[in-house]
């Protein structure tokens, strides 16, 4: 039996897939709004919209339905797609006239000492809010999708690249 390679949703078929899914969302704001309400992945697991997700990313890989479950919930508050920020990058920015980045300090120390999937997506909600809802959708959801090490170093990099240098860690 030959070898199942698992779902990569950075390769050309899986971010098309993700991308047309996250943009049908628009047309579809009852699926949209039913996603942003879930609480859970299993509350998740009951809307239609994130079974679409599910059977667009099938021909490419199994896929862990858990952590897409809260991909699509985390998804679902993106109100505009910004494929040039990764997500640290975005959150290391200044908000409007502010010097400090959008996302402090210690808010993002604690995001990457998050373990559990499901309240990594609760946090991504509410930090999504201080982005004003913008974010680039391949690389949030990788980030989501694939919540480990490698996505909290890689996460790291690109916040404190972008971070303002000025930013106080006492007052993080």
């Amino acid at each position: 039996m030959p070898h199942i390679q698992s779902l990569k949703l950075a390769e050309d078929g899986p971010r098309e897939a993700l991308i047309a899914w996250w943009q049908g969302l628009e047309e579809d704001k009852g699926g949209r709004t039913e996603l942003r309400r879930a609480r859970s992945s299993l509350e998740a697991a009951f809307c239609p919209a994130f079974h679409r997700l599910r059977r667009a990313l099938r021909p490419f890989g199994p896929a862990n339905p858990e952590s897409l479950a809260a991909t699509a919930r985390v998804l679902a508050h993106v109100r505009q797609d910004e494929p040039q920020f990764k997500l640290g990058q975005r959150m290391a920015q200044p908000k409007d006239k502010s010097q400090n980045a959008a996302v402090s300090g210690l808010r993002f120390r604690r995001l990457l000492k998050v373990e559990d999937r499901e309240d990594l997506a609760e946090r991504l909600v509410r930090v999504l809010g201080l982005l004003d809802h913008r974010a680039g959708i391949v690389d949030l959801a990788q980030t989501v999708y694939y919540w480990g090490p490698e996505a909290k170093k890689r996460l790291a990099f690109d916040y404190y690249d972008h971070a303002p240098d000025r930013e106080d860690p006492k007052k993080a």
